[in-house]
Order: C-alpha cells, then sequence, then structure tokens
C-alpha cells in the first residue's frame, strides 16, 4: 500500500540544531561511536519489546526472537541498521528523533563544542544523544519505524541542517515490526561499508549486548552471526575477560574510558540476583544532575525492566552497570516494582556490598580507591548527610585534605591516631577554596598546638557536620564556631604560651565592642589567632558560616547571625592601639571599623560599606605619612 500524503517538514528544537551541527561539522578523529550509539538503542528497543510481551504476546506475532541486522550496501554508500523491537509510531518518531529528553544537553554541548579530538568520542552518548552522533559520517538519515502491532508505519528524514520530515511510509518496505535506520554516508565514510570495519567494531563495542547481532555483506546477502547476544553478566566471573568488561562497561556506560572497579557477583539466599557493576575512571558528565538520579539498569530474568528503579542510593549514583533479578515478578508495572519489598531488600544488599568493596579496596589498593575518592568523594560525602544508616561505613570510607596532610588524602582513622593530648573533638573548617582555607586565621592557635584540622571545600560538607555526626566517640567542631577550647591542648614545643591581656587590651576590646555596635554579636580576646589581628567566628550557639553563606546564596536565609569578632591581644598592631589615649578617639574609632572589615576581607567577604572603608584607610595612611616624613 502507498500513502500519497505529503511529508511534514518540522524544525528541531533549538538545542537538537545545536547539536547537530557540532555533530555534522566534527573533527573527532574516532568516529566508530555512531555504530555502538544505533546498536544500543536497537538492543533497548528489543528489550522493551520482551518486556511489554510479557504482558500482550500478540505484540511478538510469529517472529519472537529478537534481533539486530546490520547491512552494507557498497553500491549506493548506505549503512542499514535494522532490529525487530518495539518500534515508534509517527508521534514517538517526532518525540524520539526531534527533541532531546534528558537533561544536560547545555553542559553537553559546552563540553564536546570545547573537546579536544581525543576527547570527543569520551562525550558522545552521556546525555541522550547518542543517535545524533550518525551526522558524523552521514550526511542523510532514513528512520523507518513501525510500531509493534501497528497497522501503519512511518519515516523520518533529515540532512541534519535544521530540519526533519515526517511521513506516512509504504508498508511494502517498511519493517513488519520494530525499525531500521538507513544511513546515506559521506564520502569520507565509506570504510564503513566495508564488512572488516564493521564486524570489527561491533564486536568490539557491542560484542555484549543482550541481543543477537546478524551482518550482511550486501543487501541481497544471507546474514552471518557476529554476535550471540549472550548476556555477559550471565557468565561466571572466572570465564569473562577485562576487555570483555571492558566493552560492556562502555555500552552500558555510555563512556569510552575504562571501568575504575568492577563487581561482578551472584546473590543467592532469599533473594537471588546477579549485579555487574562499574565504577568509571572518570566523572560522567551528568553525576551533578539536580535529578541526582541513578543509572543502574534492571532487569528480571534478562527481561530488560527500566533504568528509573533507583536501585541504589542517589549519593551513589556514580556506579553504572546493572542488577538482574530471579525473584521480581515479570508482569507488574514499573511503578509498581519500585514498591515492592524485594526490590528493597536487593537495594540494600547491593548498596551495602558495593561500599564493602570500596573498604576493601581502600586496604589493598590505596592508589587505586584515592582516584575513585577524588572524583567521587563529594558525592558519596551526601550520604553522611542523608543515609543514618551506612553513616558509619561512609565515614570509614571518607578522605580528607588537612592543614598537616601536605595536599595527601587522610582518613579520619588516622586523624583519630594523631589526636593531641586532651583534644576531645575533630576539628574541621569549611570553605569554596583549599589554599584560602589552609591560610585562615582562625586555623593560627590549632597550628601552634599541633591539632590537625580538616579542610572541607565541597558544598556538602557544611551539611553533613551539622548532623551530629561522630567518629569514634569524637564529635566534629568548626574552627570558626562558638568558643574554643585550646587552652587545653599544650602548645608545641618552641611556642611560647601568651600572657593574659593587658587591662589597656580588655579596654580597648570594649571600646570595639561599643564602637560597632549591631555590627557584631560580640568582641573578645582570642585564643585562635597567634600572628593575625582579628578574624570572624559564629556565635557559640550560631550557624557554622560557611554553612549561613551558603544558605544565603540560595535565598533560604533572610538574614544570618551576627557574627563575632575575635581580636589577638597580643598582636602589636593591637597593643598599639590599645596605648593610644582619649585624644586619638577618630582613630581608635576608624581602626575599630577597619579591624572588622579586615576580618571580613580575611573571611573572603567585601567591607560592610566600601565607601566608608576606602575613606578610613586613606586617613589613616594619611596620618602615617605625616608621622613618617614629620
Amino acid at each position: 500500500m502507498t500513502t500519497e500524503t505529503a511529508p511534514e517538514t518540522r524544525s528541531f528544537e533549538a538545542d537538537v540544531a545545536k547539536l547537530l551541527h557540532l555533530m555534522v561539522h566534527s573533527v573527532y578523529s574516532d568516529k566508530d561511536v555512531f555504530l555502538r550509539e544505533l546498536i544500543s538503542n536497537a538492543a533497548d528497543a528489543c528489550e522493551k519489546l520482551r518486556y511489554e510481551g510479557l504482558s500482550n504476546p500478540a505484540l511478538l506475532g510469529e517472529d519472537g526472537q529478537p534481533r539486530i541486522a546490520v547491512t552494507l550496501d557498497a553500491d549506493n554508500r548506505q549503512l542499514i541498521i535494522d532490529d525487530n523491537g518495539i518500534g515508534m509510531s509517527e508521534a514517538e518518531m517526532a518525540e524520539a528523533l526531534g527533541t532531546i529528553a534528558r537533561s544536560g544537553t547545555k553542559a553537553f554541548m559546552e563540553k564536546i563544542a570545547g573537546a579536544k579530538e581525543a576527547e570527543g568520542s569520551q562525550l558522545i552518548g552521556q546525555f541522550g544523544v547518542g543517535f545524533y552522533s550518525a551526522f558524523m559520517v552521514a550526511d542523510h538519515v532514513d528512520v523507518t519505524s513501525r510500531r509493534a502491532g501497528a497497522d501503519s508505519a512511518a519515516t523520518w528524514s533529515s540532512d541534519g541542517l535544521g530540519t526533519y520530515t515526517i511521513a506516512p511510509a509504504d508498508l511494502a518496505d517498511a519493517p513488519a515490526r520494530g525499525t531500521r535506520v538507513r544511513l546515506h554516508l559521506k564520502e569520507e565514510a565509506t570504510a564503513y561499508t566495508q564488512r572488516a570495519m564493521v564486524e570489527r567494531t561491533i564486536k568490539a563495542q557491542s560484542g555484549h549486548v543482550p541481543v543477537p547481532i546478524f551482518l550482511k555483506e550486501t543487501p541481497d546477502a544471507e546474514p552471518s552471526q557476529i554476535a550471540d547476544g549472550a548476556a555477559l553478566w550471565t557468565k561466571p566471573k572466572a570465564d569473562v575477560t577485562a576487555e570483555e568488561y571492558q566493552d560492556f562497561y562502555r555500552g552500558v556506560a555510555g563512556q569510552f574510558d575504562d571501568p575504575a572497579f568492577t563487581l561482578h557477583y551472584r546473590a543467592e539466599g532469599l533473594h537471588e540476583y546477579t549485579v555487574l557493576a562499574f565504577v568509571p575512571e572518570t566523572r560522567p558528565f551528568d553525576l551533578f544532575d539536580p535529578d541526582r538520579a541513578g543509572r543502574m539498569k534492571l532487569y528480571v530474568r534478562r527481561v530488560f525492566i527500566t533504568d528509573e528503579a533507583q536501585l541504589l542510593p542517589r549519593y551513589m549514583r556514580f556506579v553504572r552497570g546493572l542488577v538482574d533479578s530471579n525473584d521480581l515478578p515479570l508482569n507488574v508495572s514499573r511503578e509498581m516494582i519500585q514498591e515492592s519489598p524485594v526490590l528493597a531488600a536487593i537495594q540494600k544488599g547491593v548498596a551495602n556490598r558495593i561500599l564493602s568493596e570500596l573498604d576493601k579496596l581502600s586496604s589493598s589498593d590505596t592508589d587505586r580507591y584515592l582516584k575513585i575518592w577524588d572524583n567521587f568523594g563529594a558525592v558519596l560525602k551526601e550520604g553522611l548527610y542523608e543515609d543514618f544508616t551506612r553513616r558509619d561505613a561512609l565515614l570509614g570510607l571518607a578522605r580528607f585534605k588537612t592543614t598537616t596532610s601536605a595536599g595527601n588524602w587522610r582518613s579520619l582513622k588516622d586523624y583519630v591516631a594523631s589526636l593531641r593530648d586532651n583534644q576531645t573533638a575533630i576539628y574541621y573548617a569549611t570553605g569554596p577554596d583549599l589554599d584560602r582555607l589552609a591560610s585562615s586565621p582562625q586555623l593560627e592557635g590549632f597550628r601552634a598546638r599541633g591539632i590537625e584540622v580538616l579542610l572541607l571545600t565541597d558544598q556538602v560538607d557544611s551539611f553533613w557536620v551539622t548532623g551530629g555526626v561522630d567518629y569514634d566517640g569524637k564529635p566534629f567542631k568548626s574552627v570558626t564556631q562558638g568558643l574554643s577550647d585550646l587552652s587545653l591542648v599544650p602548645l608545641l614545643e618552641g611556642e611560647e604560651s601568651a600572657p593574659a591581656a593587658s587591662d589597656a587590651v580588655n579596654g580597648f576590646v570594649e571600646f570595639v565592642k561599643a564602637t560597632l555596635g549591631d555590627a557584631v554579636s560580640d568582641v573578645r580576646t582570642s585564643e585562635r589567632l597567634t600572628e593575625s589581628a582579628v578574624c570572624l567566628v559564629a556565635p557559640d550557639h550560631g550557624m557554622d558560616r560557611q554553612l549561613e553563606k551558603l544558605l544565603a546564596g540560595a535565598g533560604r536565609l533572610d538574614a544570618g547571625a551576627k557574627p563575632v569578632l575575635e581580636i589577638n591581644p597580643r598582636h602589636a598592631l593591637i597593643a598599639k592601639l590599645a596605648e593610644a589615649d582619649d585624644g586619638d578617639a577618630a582613630l581608635r574609632e576608624d581602626a575599630a571599623h577597619l579591624l572588622f572589615d579586615e576580618a571580613r576581607i580575611a573571611d573572603g567577604e567585601l567591607p560592610v560599606d566600601p565607601r566608608a572603608f576606602s575613606a578610613r584607610l586613606t586617613r589613616l595612611l594619611d596620618r602615617g605619612l605625616r608621622s613618617a616624613v614629620g
């Protein structure tokens, strides 16, 4: 049956149009990725049909075996990929091929536009844009599809230059079920019509998809099977090579790096399931997507069910792979599966096992573990805030930069082993920059006593430390919060104990407090400071200052608590100001405000009133120059 309906021309979404421009003008040398992406899409379509066929066997008809066929047509410079999967209706084609559904498109395009040639192939496929990689090798793509059970088909066509057409297809030329992707190859891409090239690429990149793959050297040739569709995870671990794991990981994770860590095991007992999980070697670009969705796939007896089952806690979303259960029902909706107690038990078991294996790795191969922590520690620490039941395990895995670590990672076990006499807390400082944090004036007194301080620079650090966390019975305490108890810890050898503040200094402190008024909650002498004149800290029962800044920046805090200004009574400047008589009231008043602004600047903030700050500083410099000249 032939239709006379004219094709309808439509424009791509703006993001797709930009992406296609990048693909069409791609200069990446490794273009093989397009074949992996198209075969992966075909395999997903076959798996979706197998799932829907459980409740509606009529969809399978007489062709119940899933398959993918790749046909070479050198005479016409074409490459065709067929599958007998679920297929698409005309509306579904417009949605799937005219828009980008997954988040992160803008970030993806920024990355791919600025990527080096060698990095390009690692970017394709990580944001749900794998189909469009076909335009790296084709100057025109036709997609003809018939949804299972439908009596009509449609063809989508585009040259990748901004528009596409959709029209009903001639059923005589359409698949009986499934999708056919026909690539009209560019002249420089004719190698993809050669059997050796295509077969080698498919075996290397897609040899372990759970659907058999057949290859035809010409449109009229008999197909030969080049991949058996045997699910890799069903094989004994001893029978799988490192290369096979690597190939499978790249397909399931949409990445082109190597797995930094592989976990393959079969759980038996109350529930039976197989797990094949990978930790990537590099950070996936969707790692910090706002939805924080996991990327683990759920199978039931080798039938793909969903990749939205949230099989792991959100703070383990960097893990890629799958779980194949023998116990979950096949005839239940994907929504109801999420509520299944069996799935809850699987989720618990898989999460605990991954954390346990990471803990073993941290002891057996420290360097490899630290690379994983360097990439994903900030994400794992979200669990310290969210997952009370696994907090102890996560604290054991956590690694930190500290004031004594010389830039190396330290565990809390290492920290506790180095506690100073009379030290009863684990001290930390939070901030956005490691170098600035390490030079914070609030750390001076801790350094003088040899007290190690954790330097926490991830945003999540400001949250989990406030949740009543302790390690080995030691609470976490901010160096910028409340009164310090440094006097209990002896100074290091060679450090001199400071004398008590003089009456003049105490009087100056009271003067500063009165001068600043409501700008601060208190002004007091400091045990924290040994070199700097002043610093700011949070009130005794106030919020940590970095957390306060984060909440205020996110619009979740209208007004923070007034800070405490601490003054170093042993600093030469403070001593000079304390000795100034009442005749220098103007100087002392300017000095009080400048000291407060100095503390704010050291804390990464602007002066309260930049113009007034400039005027006071000018007056002070003028006075100093007059004294020097005179």
